[in-house]
Formats: structure tokens, C-alpha cells, sequence
């Protein structure tokens, strides 16, 4: 695609991000609809902001039926533009707008999607760090592809590195990250999963707390208080010693997922556990036998076609 605004008719606003302003167009010479980003630079001497940076490397290593295209990027002015795909829609309208069309069919083939694109990130060392409806997008197809990379960061196995604490939105961040872990691997992306996923099963958040501190109390709450055997090594977190909490015993799972199949509450529970190394690996889940009972995983046919905006 061609590296000048000339070459693109805007067509309407999207919406905002943390850098700049979404714009729906086309690109004249192939007719293919495209989002723009456009992100102002504040001070050319300070550069490209480093989410930004981040997002535009991680897309270009990152090339996933499951996660969105970057299909290039151009200066404009004072700005950075990203020509990205266009999607029409995303998990957070489905579950605010369109709750009956998420079928049970339908939510094991957006969980699916999830989980491979997911899979595909940490396959290539990246961890997104801020998985949640409002980041996962719905195209024409009824593709549900990854968005919004500007929190992730390439990782490396062995460990060893820190990171800020201060990444996934509160509904979808692991316990780690709320006691202010600064070492943490790809699975706080899994708990963000889990999170997710049954929230798309219930229509509504798992943990919905209204402060960071909230968030880790409804949580605590509901798993119970940790201790070294379900929590190896949580008393050494930053922010432990910082608060206290009532002792509670956990919430059995058929009450935080009621009416809920054994087997998708097995797979739930499998991504939210205080421990992140028991956490079950994206490769691993697509194999959950969840996906296998009937209901199977609706085909792509008979996936919601978001209508144009």
C-alpha cells in the first residue's frame, strides 16, 4: 500500500486511542477498507512514544490470520499514520449490543480464535499484556483477530527481566500484577483469557472490582486466601505486606459460574489460578475437551457478519 494520505478517501471516525485519532477510509488504487491511526508526535526530538514503537514492531513480527495487520505506516506532519485492517466490530459490542448472538457455538469458535492467536504470540515470545473484549476486533468475516498492541513486550523463557506492573486492564489482570509482581511471564496474558472466556459464557466480568485494591479483594474472595501450596512465593510480591485481607475460603466454581457445563468450568479454572506456571498454555487449551462437546464451535458460516459502519 501506498505511503501517502493522498492515496486513502476518509470515510468517518472511528473512535480515539491513548495516541491519537481512529479513522475508517480507503485506499483508492485497490478499494480495500482500512482503519488510520493517526498519532500525533509531541516533540519530534523525543520521537515515536515507546507504546507506539512497541505496537508497530510486534505487528510486524506478528503475522496471524488471528491477529490484526499492520498493512504499513507513513509520516503526516507532526503525526505517525498506521494503515491497519479494518474491522467492523469487536467482542466488547457483541457483549453489550449483541448478547443473542453470542450462541454457545458462537463463543467456542471466538474462544478458539482467541487462543490461537494468542498461541501465536507466545510462540514468537510476545506477551500482550492488555487482553480484554474492547482489544479483541470482528471483521466482515466474523474473524476475531487481536488488537492493540501498544502494552506488549517480546519475552524471554528463561526469565530474569522486569516489567512495570502497571499493564492489563483492571477486569483482566492477573493477581500477580495487582501485589505488583515486576517479574512475569506470558501467563498473565492467560489469566486475561480465562477472564474472558467466561465472560463471554455469562454475559457478564468475572471480577468487576472499581479499584485496583477491589479487584484484589473480589478475587481473593472468590479463589480464597492464598497460601504457599496454591501460591508458591506470593508473600515475596512487592505489594504484599501493604494489605491486608480477611481470610475466605474459596467460592465453589458452579456459584461464580452458575448453570455452567463441568467442562468449560474445568477450562475457566484451568486459566484463573493464583499459581501462573499451572496455568494451562493457549497451545494446550485448544485441545480442551470443552471444544469437543456438543455444542461443537460454530463453522465460520454461521458467525455474526458484523454490519458496515
Amino acid at each position: 500500500m501506498d505511503n501517502d494520505v493522498s492515496n486513502y478517501t476518509v470515510e468517518g471516525r472511528i473512535g480515539e486511542g491513548a495516541h491519537g485519532l481512529v479513522f475508517k477510509a480507503r485506499h483508492n488504487p485497490t478499494g480495500r477498507e482500512v482503519a488510520l491511526k493517526k498519532i500525533l508526535i509531541k516533540n519530534l526530538e523525543d520521537g515515536i512514544p515507546v507504546n507506539v514503537m512497541r505496537e508497530i514492531k510486534a505487528l510486524q513480527l506478528l503475522r496471524c490470520k488471528y491477529i490484526i495487520k499492520l498493512y504499513n505506516m507513513f509520516p503526516r506532519g507532526m503525526s505517525l499514520v498506521l494503515v491497519l485492517e479494518y474491522m467492523s466490530s469487536g467482542l466488547w459490542e457483541m457483549l453489550h449490543h449483541n448478547q443473542q448472538e453470542l450462541t454457545l457455538p458462537r463463543v467456542k469458535t471466538y474462544a478458539l480464535m482467541l487462543l490461537k492467536g494468542t498461541r501465536y504470540m507466545h510462540a514468537h515470545y510476545v506477551m500482550h499484556r492488555d487482553l480484554k473484549p474492547a482489544n479483541l476486533l470482528i471483521n466482515h468475516e466474523g474473524i476475531l483477530k487481536i488488537a492493540d498492541l501498544g502494552l506488549a513486550r517480546l519475552y524471554w523463557p528463561e526469565g530474569g527481566r522486569p516489567y512495570s506492573h502497571q499493564v492489563a486492564t483492571r477486569w483482566y489482570r492477573a493477581p500477580e500484577l495487582l501485589y505488583g509482581a515486576r517479574y512475569y511471564t506470558e501467563k498473565v496474558d492467560l489469566w486475561s483469557v480465562g477472564c474472558i472466556i467466561a465472560e463471554m459464557i455469562t454475559k457478564q466480568p468475572l471480577f468487576a472490582g472499581e479499584s485496583d485494591i477491589e479487584q484484589l479483594a473480589i478475587v481473593l474472595q472468590h479463589l480464597g486466601t492464598p497460601t504457599e501450596e496454591t501460591w508458591p512465593k506470593h508473600t515475596e510480591l512487592p505489594d504484599f505486606h501493604k494489605i491486608t485481607f480477611p481470610d475466605s475460603t474459596p467460592t465453589p466454581w458452579p456459584e461464580l459460574l452458575p448453570g455452567v457445563e463441568m467442562d468449560a468450568v474445568n477450562l475457566v479454572k484451568s486459566f484463573i489460578m493464583y499459581d501462573a506456571d499451572g496455568r494451562i498454555s493457549a497451545k494446550d487449551a485448544v485441545k480442551h475437551q470443552w471444544f469437543v462437546n456438543k455444542p461443537t464451535p460454530a463453522t465460520l458460516d454461521d458467525m455474526p457478519k458484523p454490519k458496515p459502519k
